[in-house]
């Protein structure tokens, strides 16, 4: 009945295969005169979702997850990972070969100084890690009399052999229906911005600030419309954009020439370094910017300048285009949701269904919507102790049957021409217990705290994440992740430069999209989570003396009232929950068939004390 299009269930490799590719690439280093090597999960431009041509990390390790490392010395190996992957890579890694260790607390360089012997010389790849990466490892050699080293290719291509090739996704024009800004405009913008880093040009090393500046989309990475490409931004004059020109219609390219040059990507380098040799100062950002880039640049007697790149915090604020086609999405991903929604009430309870079965029929129902273009990430189905995996990917392998009494954590995307959504629902498969309904109702608590801030101009995520938490902390509980990320529009579903996090020190401004997702997670009994996009807007407070800013919840789904303990909730909550039920009645039920409408009704029904 159902079937996934746009993503797979089949396991890493493991065993045999990853021992043997680790043993050849020992070899490779001893070849090179290399002590150890440090392989990050990145591509040159640090993209979330990076090409097969990229997964080095993957591919020597098993290790499958959006973010970590690992390190390779003749007599040790580690993966690091964060918190949301610590259970995923102990299942996935051969720990006799590898440890899997923190990838923050404490850092990789903590355990490089107790591995590392004087006189080692520990290779990376300059292309794959950030200067700041790289200054890490720099110290971390030096504190243990080792020699970092800088190679000219990476030993991880050497040996595989079977690597795939380079992506040449075809590149689309995201017309101003979607966009709602010219690049003319778009550029004018960010001069003023080029001129304040004091710096005569900037590299646009993110893909999606390409994407956005430039008005494109494209298709070389999952779940994400990204044409990998760069461009460089003087202060003055015509832009370049450095793309593959395989990936360019006629039409495509017109609509780049028409404001910009056109080269190839490897144009970049003789391109900075021609800049850099008349003295030239250009900003770089921190965050995506290759080490390489800061390097040829110093090489070429240029000065690089590492910061923040001025187009994130352009593109984190939507314009009233892209505010209203982000509604439109949601309001659509809405109605396959409440199919869903309704379908696993329907089916679950029986017994037959599986994790994968959820998978392809959530998928299934948005491709029925006739505007998916993507999932915006892997669709995260887990029940029972898989959901107590943050980042859960289910496998042929892994795949759990959905059983009463188990909880159901579901956390899923899309992506449309005109939105990018992203929302978590976990469902109670028969009779919950009263464990359960507990810790579901201190998260509820925490997502609606934050739904329902209000706070002022200025004000960072970090400084809103203890409201999501508070519930949680009174019963001496948490979560490792944080509360809630930037969205895109039709780009990553995980955008910064703002963040709801203890880390997040952007302040939030009117028009950012931001997910509110607390959660908490029972290694090997269950997972929760309860996850709405929210935008900023003006709270519109009579009097107030400064700006005040409060959060228009975006998505539209049912929550799970069987896990609710209402003698938990104040009234202000009960009102919130019935007020959001309501709305949800309201702008769903007239798109839904009649048995649909029926299951609406019910799911969003008044709840009372």
């Amino acid at each position: 009945m159902f079937e996934a299009h746009f993503q797979t269930f089949e396991e890493p490799q493991t065993g045999v295969a990853l021992t043997a590719r680790l043993s050849a690439f020992r070899e490779e280093l001893a070849r090179r005169n290399l002590s150890g090597f440090v392989i990050p999960r990145a591509d040159r431009q640090q993209n979330e979702y990076v090409p097969p041509s990229e997964e080095r990390l993957a591919w020597l390790t098993g290790f499958t997850g959006s973010a970590g490392q690992a390190i390779v010395l003749p007599q040790a190996a580690a993966v690091f990972v964060d918190g949301r992957y610590t259970l995923q890579a102990a299942k996935q890694v051969d720990t006799k070969a590898w440890s899997v260790e923190p990838l923050v607390e404490p850092p990789p360089e903590t355990w490089l100084g107790k591995h590392l012997a004087a006189g080692d010389r520990l290779g990376f790849d300059p292309w794959l890690h950030t200067t700041a990466a790289a200054e890490r490892l720099l110290a971390a050699c030096a504190r243990a009399g080792a020699e970092l080293v800088a190679v000219d290719s990476n030993p991880v291509d050497s040996v595989w052999t079977e690597r795939p090739p380079t992506p040449l996704g075809a590149v689309a024009v995201h017309g101003t229906q979607f966009s709602g800004e010219v690049e003319a405009d778009k550029l004018k913008r960010i001069r003023p911005e080029i001129a304040k880093l004091g710096a005569d040009a900037l590299v646009l090393s993110d893909s999606h600030a390409v994407a956005w500046t430039f008005n494109i989309r494209g298709a070389d990475v999952s779940h994400t419309p990204l044409p990998l490409s760069y461009a460089l931004l003087p202060k003055d004059g015509r832009p370049t954009v450095f793309i593959d020109h395989r990936k360019l219609s006629n039409s495509a390219r017109d609509h780049l020439e028409q404001i910009a040059d056109v080269e190839e990507p490897d144009a970049l380098t003789p391109k900075l370094t021609e800049l850099a040799r008349r003295g030239a100062t250009i900003a770089l950002d921190a965050a995506t910017a290759a080490d390489a880039l800061s390097r040829l640049i110093a090489a070429a007697g240029g000065k690089p300048v590492r910061g923040s790149d001025p187009v994130a915090l352009l593109k984190a604020v939507k314009n009233a285009t892209e505010i209203e086609g982000t509604r439109a999405a949601h309001r659509r991903d809405a109605v396959a949701l409440a199919r869903f929604l309704a379908w696993i009430d329907r089916e679950a309870p029986t017994g037959a269904l599986t994790e994968i079965d959820t998978v392809e029929a959530l998928e299934t129902f948005r491709r029925d919507t006739g505007a998916l273009k993507d999932v915006s990430f892997p669709t995260i189905a887990g029940t029972g102790p898989n959901g107590a995996i943050v980042h859960y990917r289910v496998t042929r392998k892994s795949n759990r049957r959905i059983a009463p009494g188990d909880l159901l954590l579901i956390d899923s995307g899309a992506q449309y021409e005109d939105g990018t959504t992203d929302v978590t629902r976990t469902i109670a498969i028969g009779e919950p217990t009263a464990e359960m309904r507990d810790r579901f109702t201190r998260v509820l608590r925490g997502h609606m705290a934050i739904a329902r801030a209000l706070f002022p101009d200025g004000t960072t995520g970090a400084q809103l994440d203890t409201l999501a938490r508070q519930f949680l902390w009174q019963a001496g509980l948490d979560f490792e992740h944080g509360t809630g990320h930037g969205v895109g529009s039709y780009l990553s579903v995980h955008e910064g430069p703002a963040r709801i996090s203890k880390l997040g020190t952007t302040p939030l401004k009117r028009g950012m999209i931001l997910s509110n997702e607390p959660g908490y997670y029972k290694t090997d009994a269950f997972g929760i989570r309860v996850e709405n996009l929210e935008l900023v807007i003006a709270a519109g407070i009579a009097g107030a003396e400064k700006p005040v800013n409060a959060f228009e919840t975006l998505t539209l789904a049912p929550i799970d009232r069987r896990l609710i303990n209402l003698n938990m909730l104040s009234g202000d909550e009960l009102s919130w929950l019935n007020d959001y039920h309501a709305r949800v009645r309201h702008e769903v039920r007239p798109h839904l068939d009649e048995a649909t409408k029926v299951w609406l009704d019910a799911a969003t029904a008044p709840l009372s004390l």
